[in-house]
């Protein structure tokens, strides 16, 4: 089937937000290019108390649940094969958010997903992408949501960093007990709370290409500063128009910027503390104009399913490039051996492709061996004793661009288990797993396990390998520089764990110019 042929189709996002639901039906007629067939936004706050009690109130709950039945009948009416439903901090941060997304699922048949602030950054990326030219150059990107700011580096290849920040509109609304009262003394209270937000240190001001900023308030914003969007769909937003508006918000209550600016009443109480938000970052950035695409959470999912829809294959690899560069980023901030991770990721994906027909594990797996190489050895930050077990703390309390949250879990058992001890039910975090994902980890480990041997000095002297499989043996021929005796002695005691596994005695063939493969 050729790519033309696949056009036009249809498929749909839905985007639970701490402030509101998103909802699109968009039809594709090109790669990257659709129309919208149906937009609707649900002013469901179900942030409205989280952020104090840690609860989504139950009349906010059944709300959204009657605006996901109706979302519902327009995927089931319009004939959308597709669909990708997300939620973000307010229902992640809910002790009950588990029984919403069943709620959800119980009376609609949506699979509500709930996602973490790096996946939130990684779809917003995925939609600025198709909007700007983000060539080679970094860029700040900053979208604020009800419950959370996001602030990422990215390039055309990916993102390079990402901050999750709670400092959400609804949030800071709850936090400062709202926007009623004394209009100054109010933005005298949101501007001592933004400006604990910090992360200049991250960048490097005349390196970067700009500042991109999502979301519905900066939207809102630039349309009242008159920041028309140009033929691209982008709006320039000068610092100095976005101060002159928060000046002018701040002289007046939410019942006046409502009568004023035709402001909804969910955008009127929220814009003025996105305001100082959005204004604090572009400080921080050292930007005097922001750029405002027009696109947010939603466009990213849209993007990112139709993708999947077009090229299962190359989406997958797409994935797996983004959370390399994230993995990347979280292992430098961990100053670990960079050349000694690359190594034993290549290695180590390398096996797994050589061996699908003994795993049988898919695009997700492989993406989790990655990143667990890439960081198998970031708890040496803590202390090279035990640190594997260090690597499954850290790993387990940071976030990866394209990693799910129970996917990182994985991540870190598969690094913790790269040396010492193999899995036991009595281990943290692999203990709460059921089999099935139990047998995920012990096969990843034992190939995490041999790549990691193989560059025991750390001196990338293993150049390539090859993995040959002889009845029910598997030989590891490989090629390299010295005598590797270091790695010789490193698998003998690492490939006990791939034979417990899989049931195969593995050897080592260590190739010599003159004299061809040696077992050792």
């Amino acid at each position: 089937m050729s790519l033309d042929s696949r056009f036009p189709f249809r498929v749909a996002a839905i985007d639970v937000g701490s402030n509101a639901i998103r909802f699109v039906v968009a039809e594709f007629v090109a790669p990257g290019n659709w129309m919208e067939l149906e937009v609707q936004r649900v002013p469901v706050r179900l942030g409205h108390g989280v952020f104090l009690t840690g609860q989504l109130d139950p009349r906010a709950m059944a709300a959204a649940v009657e605006a996901m039945g109706a979302f519902r009948r327009s995927i089931d009416t319009l004939g959308v094969p597709r669909y990708r439903a997300v939620a973000t901090s307010a229902v992640r941060e809910s002790r009950n958010g588990g029984e919403f997304v069943d709620w959800v699922r119980r009376e609609t048949g949506i699979q509500l997903e709930t996602i973490t602030g790096s996946e939130e950054a990684r779809l917003v990326w995925i939609a600025v992408r198709n909007r700007v030219a983000l060539d080679d150059r970094a860029w700040v990107t900053v979208d604020l949501g009800g419950g959370s700011l996001e602030v990422s580096l990215v390039s055309s290849e990916g993102i390079h960093w990402a901050e999750s920040h709670t400092m959400g509109t609804v949030r800071l609304l709850e936090d400062l007990g709202g926007p009623d009262g004394d209009p100054a003394e109010f933005r005298e209270l949101v501007a001592e709370y933004v400006n604990t937000l910090r992360f200049q240190d991250q960048i490097d001001r005349d390196e970067i290409g700009g500042l991109l900023a999502t979301g519905g308030n900066i939207e809102a914003l630039a349309k009242l500063a008159g920041a028309e969007p140009d033929s691209t769909g982008v709006s320039r937003l000068p610092l100095a128009d976005l101060r002159r508006v928060i000046e002018e918000l701040g002289e007046v209550g939410v019942a006046e910027r409502i009568r004023r600016w035709d402001l909804r009443s969910d955008r009127a109480d929220v814009i003025l503390p996105a305001g100082l938000l959005y204004e604090r970052v572009a400080v921080l950035a050292g930007v005097d104009e922001i750029l405002v695409p027009h696109v947010g959470v939603k466009e990213g999912v849209i993007l990112d399913v139709a993708e999947d829809l077009l090229g299962p294959g190359v989406h997958a690899s797409r994935l797996e490039q983004q959370a390399f560069v994230g993995a990347l980023s979280l292992g430098r901030r961990f100053q670990f051996d960079e050349t000694h991770a690359r190594h034993v990721a290549r290695h180590a994906l390398s096996l797994f492709d050589q061996l699908q027909g003994m795993h049988r594990l898919s695009d997700a797996d492989r993406r989790v061996l990655l990143v667990a190489a890439v960081l198998h050895d970031v708890g040496q930050f803590i202390s090279y004793r035990k640190h594997h077990k260090h690597s499954l703390y850290l790993i387990h309390n940071s976030e990866v661009p394209n990693v799910s949250a129970r996917e990182l879990e994985l991540v870190a058992l598969v690094a913790r288990y790269h040396r010492r001890a193999e899995p036991k039910e009595e281990h943290f975090l692999y203990g709460e797993l059921g089999e099935p994902e139990r047998l995920r980890v012990r096969r990843l480990s034992s190939i995490l396990r041999i790549a990691d041997a193989l560059d025991r000095e750390h001196l990338q002297r293993v150049e390539s390998v090859t993995a040959v499989l002889d009845d029910d043996e598997l030989v590891i021929e490989v090629e390299g520089r010295g005598d590797l005796l270091l790695e010789q002695w490193a698998f003998r005691k690492k490939a006990r764990m791939f034979t417990h596994v899989f049931g195969r005695d593995v050897r080592l063939a260590v190739a010599e110019p003159a004299l061809g493969p040696r077992i050792i």
